[in-house]
């Protein structure tokens, strides 16, 4: 039939489109040079100038002028295919089943190299050739597939290959290696040609600038940013690698219910930053909330690792929690408003754990923390491991000076700041809050400090630390108190800093706003010595951990790392190609957040899930996070430098190490930090000048400049008027810009995420949320009765319920470990910094740094000097040490937001 079809006509014009290589029995005879030349075909059965590929039709052959009038060398093409976890554990060839013939037939990629240079008609030199499988590296557990190129002598640098996945599902490129020495790092999902018909471009590791873009490879170049930003309709497919902005219109379920409507995120109304777009269908019950479904939300294809990491890996280890674990404890746990009767009651959540339903067999593997595995056929246990606080000092909890620490060298250490004006004033509209002025009055302070110094003296000498929590809260008091099983309070908590250099609490201010005709209510609390008033203070602690907990979560963690960076990585993807050098410096820290933040709006931050459940000021939570990013959030404030200044804790001073001199010299978040900060900014500068030696080649990069307008004007576009974004006009624009970046993703991170599991696994160290009022505010007496009689059972019914508590401690968890895979900074060196040995260097320069301060933080650790990070019983301040072992380890700083 073949025959036949050839020999009806040998005109060149009917031959031209057969450009693929025929099937053949020989795998190796695949390679074609004529991809810019005419071929003829004859069916002569030997030739010794042209290779022959035999069928079952008879010997055909491609004779290309090329192969007769110029020479070639042979090149060789190795491709390393990532296998799927469910093909690696069911021993399924790489493509499955079905796509075995596919193998058969050696016609798994079609492989086209492309050349830096156009021909002499001003077209696209390539040479092509179908990838055969080889074996499965057991070493590596990677699948290896070969090809074979006739390069003619004269086809110039390589510069592009084009991959057409000849598969019927997407397959995962780790790279591409030819034995000439060109490596083509891929890390990318290849669609099926049944999905998508067009070709995947990559790029090599060598990095180009816009305008030094080879000619061949400008239209490439233009042709896979294209390919990445779509048009914005319909519903985004898994193979896709379509990155689109939206606003956050999907955290409501009003189709199931309409008490799960919630508004959209996003806009005037709410501004926020932008999401990854997915393009669902509209809900029929709210036509502006986009509908969810029960599976993972649509992301780029390129950044789903769930399907190639192993059962360890971060988001799947997520899932499993959120899917699994948390509805097992919903089920064993049926009183959903149960407190702990006990201390001894939480206790038991580490001795001897929760008996609930056995899980999926699965789950025990994923969860060794957590599954203990089964007492009985029908019970299995969840056995919470005891926080490194507690099992250092069981009583910590309870002291004021730890209480006072945390805000330096705990969970939370980017809130507190200096008091610079007195007095303390809010900035509500008083006719809906009430009085401006703070009830914590100068006679106040100076009984407090007992006559160590005056209130303004105290001022003066910038002893006077801050906690304001007021402004931010005091709107949703009112309509969070209607909500069933919880409270707030807008807070103030002032802290004074003695002269040993620690800080000790000196009054908490709580405040309801005016409400159904009473005026505003407030009370000052301060430590005191008589009975009554020692419970009132660590009532009062309470409610600020809980509001401290919720300003965690929702601004310093979620807001300030997973949602801000979100429009980064999407702005990059759009606007960065493959091979521009600032997509591959800031391409590791990106890694893995776009799956992380997809589950969060799947099962966290949606509503009814675990923030809205367990936190204070539950359905309005987002609400909350979105007037912190209105009124809060600044990117110029983002780098540590300048967010230190902000708040007050540090002065710019050249004479001072970092530039900087901290008004609280042992405050760990900030000395450990500012030594990364040096380092990723040290490093950023090398590079950025080595591929910007001029200021010139910045202002006229095309790419970086639609990157940081689309970043502006589009991700964070509900703040694009604000005078305080950073020009983008010198190398020390760039190099602020990115080391903010960089520092967001790693160091930030890291230090609000990792420590969740040790500061916050046993919750009345940080109670998640405050059940009940403080029991002076409009008492009555059988209330204020209770309290007297047993002040420890008003504190336990304050403190979260048992499905809260073990809900939240489940997840804390898992987010606070490292998977055996992370990706720790200046740990791994990127193959396009491999490639340049100026970068190369620059990275080992910065890898040496980061080694040198593990030693620093483990030498600060051992100085009994800085009482805010060593002493009895206190957890060593590791969370920016650079690397870590696997696991809850309270330290190590992760390239990306990876979990």
């Amino acid at each position: 039939m073949l025959n036949s079809q050839i020999t009806q006509s040998h005109s060149i014009q009917n031959l031209l489109p057969l450009q693929k290589p025929f099937i053949g029995g020989d795998a190796t005879n695949h390679s074609s040079s004529a991809a810019y030349s005419p071929v003829f075909l004859t069916t002569t059965k030997k030739s010794t100038t042209a290779r022959t590929r035999s069928t079952s039709a008879g010997s055909i052959k491609a004779i290309s002028l090329i192969d007769i009038f110029t020479k070639t060398t042979a090149v060789k093409g190795v491709i390393t295919i990532q296998p799927t976890i469910s093909s690696a554990l069911s021993g399924v060839g790489v493509g499955g089943v079905i796509d075995g013939v596919t193998d058969l037939l050696g016609l798994s990629f079609l492989i086209e190299l492309v050349s830096v240079d156009l021909d002499s008609k001003g077209n696209l030199k390539t040479v092509k050739d179908y990838a055969r499988y080889d074996a499965l590296d057991f070493g590596s557990s990677v699948y290896k597939y070969n090809c074979n190129f006739d390069v003619p002598d004269d086809f110039g640098e390589i510069g592009a290959v084009l991959v057409e996945n000849e598969y019927s599902k997407k397959m995962f490129f780790k790279d591409i290696v030819l034995s000439n020495d060109v490596i083509f790092s891929c890390d990318s999902w290849v669609h099926s040609k049944y999905d998508n018909p067009e070709k995947r471009i990559f790029f090599t590791n060598k990095s180009y600038l816009p305008s030094e873009t080879p000619t061949a490879l400008k239209s490439l170049r233009e042709q896979d940013l294209a390919s990445l930003r779509g048009n914005g309709e319909g519903e985004r497919k898994s193979y896709e690698r379509i990155y689109d902005y939206d606003l956050y219109n999907d955290l409501g379920a009003p189709d199931l219910d309409i008490s799960l409507a919630r508004p959209v995120l996003g806009g005037e109304a709410h501004p926020y930053p932008r999401r990854c777009r997915t393009g669902r269908k509209m809900s029929s019950k709210d036509p502006l909330t986009e509908t969810r479904t029960l599976l993972p939300f649509y992301i780029p294809a390129d950044e789903d690792f769930s399907e190639i990491k192993t059962v360890t890996f971060g988001a799947r280890t997520l899932y499993s929690v959120l899917h699994a674990v948390l509805p097992i404890l919903d089920s064993a746990l049926t009183d959903k408003e149960k407190g702990f009767p006990l201390f001894t009651s939480i206790d038991l959540l580490f001795n001897e754990g929760v008996n609930v339903p056995p899980p999926d067999n699965g789950l025990l593997s994923v969860l060794p923390r957590l599954i203990k595995g089964a007492t009985d056929s029908t019970n299995t246990v969840i056995k919470f491991e005891t926080p490194e606080t507690i099992d250092r000092d069981t009583f910590s909890w309870f002291r004021d000076e730890e209480f006072c620490r945390q805000t330096l060298a705990g969970l939370n250490p980017i809130s507190i700041q200096l008091v610079t004006e007195w007095p303390l004033m809010s900035k509500l509209d008083p006719e809906v809050y009430g009085p401006a002025e703070s009830g914590i009055t100068k006679e106040i302070v100076e009984q407090e400090i007992k006559g160590f110094m005056t209130l303004e003296e105290a001022l003066a000498q910038k002893r006077l630390f801050l906690l304001d929590y007021h402004d931010i809260l005091l709107p949703y008091v009112n309509k969070t108190r209607e909500l069933n099983g919880t409270t707030l309070y807008g807070s103030r908590t002032l802290m004074f800093l003695t002269p040993t250099g620690t800080l000790r609490p000196l009054a908490i201010e709580l405040t309801r706003p005016p409400v159904d005709g009473k005026p505003q209510w407030k009370h000052v609390y301060t430590p005191c010595w008589d009975a009554t008033g020692a419970w009132l203070w660590k009532l009062a602690k309470a409610h600020v951990l809980a509001h401290d907990s919720g300003i965690h979560q929702l601004v310093s963690h979620w807001l300030r790392t997973h949602c801000c960076t979100e429009p980064y990585i999407i702005a990059t993807n759009r606007n960065l190609s493959q091979m521009h050098p600032i997509r591959r410096l800031l391409l590791p820290h990106y890694r893995y957040t776009m799956q992380i933040n997809a589950l969060a709006r799947l099962a966290l931050i949606n509503a009814e899930g675990i923030i809205e459940s367990s936190f204070s000021p539950r359905k309005y939570c987002m609400q909350l996070c979105s007037d912190a990013y209105d009124q809060l959030w600044r990117f110029d404030h983002e780098a540590l430098p300048n967010d230190l200044i902000s708040r007050g804790m540090a002065i710019e001073d050249p004479t001072a190490p970092h530039g900087l001199k901290l008004i609280i010299e042992d405050y760990p978040y900030a000395n450990d930090g500012l030594l990364l900060w040096d380092a990723i900014k040290e490093w950023a500068t090398s590079y950025v000048n080595h591929y910007y030696p001029q200021a010139n080649l910045v202002e006229s990069d095309v790419e970086l400049k639609a990157w940081w307008e689309e970043i502006r004007n589009v991700g964070h576009g509900d703040k694009k008027d604000e005078p305080w974004w950073p020009q983008l006009k010198t190398q020390e624009d760039l190099i602020g810009i990115v080391s903010t970046i960089m520092w967001v993703t790693s160091g930030h991170h890291s230090a609000v995420n990792f420590g969740q599991y040790d500061f916050a696994g046993y919750f009345p160290n940080r109670p998640t949320i405050a059940r009940t009022k403080m029991p002076n505010e409009d008492p009555i007496d059988e209330e204020w009765q209770t309290f007297l009689k047993r002040p420890e059972d008003f504190l336990l019914k304050s403190f979260p319920s048992q499905i809260q508590a073990t809900q939240v401690m489940s997840v804390l968890d898992v987010l606070s470990s490292h998977s055996p895979e992370e990706e720790y900074i200046g740990a791994q060196l990127e193959p396009a910094w491999a490639a340049d040995s100026t970068i190369k260097t620059a990275f080992e320069e910065f890898r040496g740094k980061l080694e040198k301060l593990e030693g620093v933080i483990d030498s600060r650790n051992t100085d009994y000097n800085l009482k805010n990070r060593s002493g009895a019983g206190l957890v060593p301040y590791q969370l920016l040490k650079p690397y870590s072992e696997s696991g809850v380890t309270g330290k190590g700083v992760p390239n990306s937001i990876s979990i």
